[in-house]
């Protein structure tokens, strides 16, 4: 019996909490149910604020709930926990709930002890759907069977029993995923690590610590994949028992992957290899070059080459990235609606050789703007602010026009429709039109995928 089969085994007649329900947990309430498992469902949202697939299933297998403020009372009863990623581990009634034996764990978690397949996941603050985007297209080019899951594509829990010992799973892994987890993928990535989801976290550490859990059970057979350039990054190699790789977006290595001359290479004993130009690469933007670095670092052992170069040939990029969306009297828009801090937007702003209308501001994570400044002042003819972090950006960028002696023109809006309004009006021909927020969207929109196809809907109407 393999472990899969001992863990549904396993199932029949426990008491198994989804603790914060979605849609995309409906499977896994179905797959719970076959194994004859007690389903229950905790949730802080009230019954009228639950989908309706939610309230269907809730009414077809008759589920005890638990809704509304008081959602994370009496967890000790249950035997299992499955824990959305948006609770984390370390809220007191479910820390408490650990220490009386109860299991809590997520479908991620499981997926990875459980699938019999190799594992390569992906975290980082900056680039890891890109990133993890293009390592599953590097590996299915390539002739792999590859099941794409986490942050994207389809909750695979229930998908384990498809899978075998030649497949690969490859995860891309957020923070609030990490923590807690006792297990680490074969192949590791980390694309950086920069301030972020500190309205959450409780502090910078737990952040760092959280992410560095994806090397932290590998063993002397796994890999890690480290950015060479990134403090916190590389110090994670002084943890790792597993071998550590390393990419750059210098020439600064002497084993991995890195650009130089404008081209991708594979550097060995400091000798770099050309891959392919640059110009040759459909994305754009040094941050993606970098990105492709981290891919092939990752999958170098699994890939053929030629295979990868027609992916690069092709591939234009992930929704709501640097997403070329029309032009209008020639100018270019673009939506970034993805960028959610700082550091993303920044990599926006210098991806265009243009000048640029930046629309930004959004909802504010307690994280500082300092940073994007000077590369507003150096880039941007014209700053569009609305949302909660507008004031932290407008004050940013005051500060550079007096350390760099220079002025651009700054708008003040109240929301979307009147910020593309404005970009229009101010928009010069040949000029490039990016909105790139450098904050999440939890002030007016559902999620930056949301935020971005209002974006797109609005820009398509003019």
């Amino acid at each position: 019996m393999n472990s899969l089969e001992e863990f549904n085994k396993s199932l029949k007649g426990k008491k198994v909490l989804i603790l914060g329900i979605g849609v995309s947990n409906l499977p896994l309430v179905d797959y719970l149910e076959k194994q004859q498992a007690k389903v229950y469902i905790n949730d802080i949202k009230t019954i009228d604020k639950l989908d309706k697939n939610i309230i269907e299933l809730i009414k077809k297998y008759n589920i005890e709930t638990n809704l509304g403020d008081n959602y994370l009372e009496n967890l000790n009863k249950y035997d299992i926990i499955f824990r959305s990623p948006s609770i984390l581990p370390t809220v007191k009634q479910l820390a408490q709930a650990i220490e009386q034996g109860v299991l809590v764990t997520t479908e991620i978690e499981m997926l990875m002890k459980l699938t019999p397949s190799k594992i390569i996941g992906i975290t980082g603050s900056d680039g890891k759907t890109t990133t993890t985007t293009l390592i599953a297209k590097f590996l299915e080019a390539s002739g792999h069977k590859v099941f794409l899951g986490g942050n994207i594509g389809i909750p695979l829990f229930t998908k384990t029993s498809e899978m075998t010992k030649n497949d690969i799973v490859v995860l891309e892994l957020s923070s609030f995923q990490l923590m807690g987890m006792k297990v680490s993928p074969n192949i590791s990535v980390v694309t950086n690590i920069t301030p972020n989801h500190l309205n959450i976290h409780k502090d910078m550490n737990e952040y760092i610590l959280s992410k560095r859990t994806i090397i932290d059970y590998q063993d002397n057979n796994d890999i890690c994949v480290l950015n060479y350039n990134d403090k916190i990054v590389k110090e994670f190699s002084k943890h790792a028992t597993s071998t550590v790789r390393y990419f750059s977006r210098f020439d600064n290595i002497d084993n991995g992957f890195a650009i130089k001359d404008n081209y991708i290479c594979e550097v060995i004993d400091k000798k770099y290899n050309k891959i392919i130009n640059t110009k040759e690469i459909k994305l754009r933007g040094l941050h993606n070059y970098e990105n492709i670095c981290t891919a092939l670092c990752a999958t170098k052992d699994l890939i053929k080459i030629n295979k990868v170069k027609e992916v690069l040939q092709t591939f234009k990029g992930v929704e709501h990235r640097l997403e070329y969306v029309r032009e209008i009297n020639g100018v270019k828009w673009y939506n970034d609606s993805v960028s959610s801090s700082p550091t993303r937007t920044i990599a926006g702003l210098n991806s265009y050789d243009e000048k640029i209308v930046l629309i930004a501001g959004g909802y504010d994570k307690n994280i500082d703007y300092d940073s994007i400044g000077i590369p507003i002042v150096e880039k941007v003819s014209n700053l569009i602010l609305m949302g909660d972090t507008k004031e932290k950006i407008y004050n940013a960028t005051i500060k550079a026009e007096k350390q760099l002696n220079k002025k651009i023109n700054k708008y003040i809006v109240n929301n979307l429709n009147e910020a593309i309004d404005k970009a229009y009006e101010v928009a010069q021909k040949k000029e490039v039109v990016l909105f790139s927020p450098a904050s999440a969207s939890f002030d007016m929109f559902k999620n930056f995928a949301d935020r971005g196809e209002k974006f797109k809907q609005l820009v398509n109407k003019i």
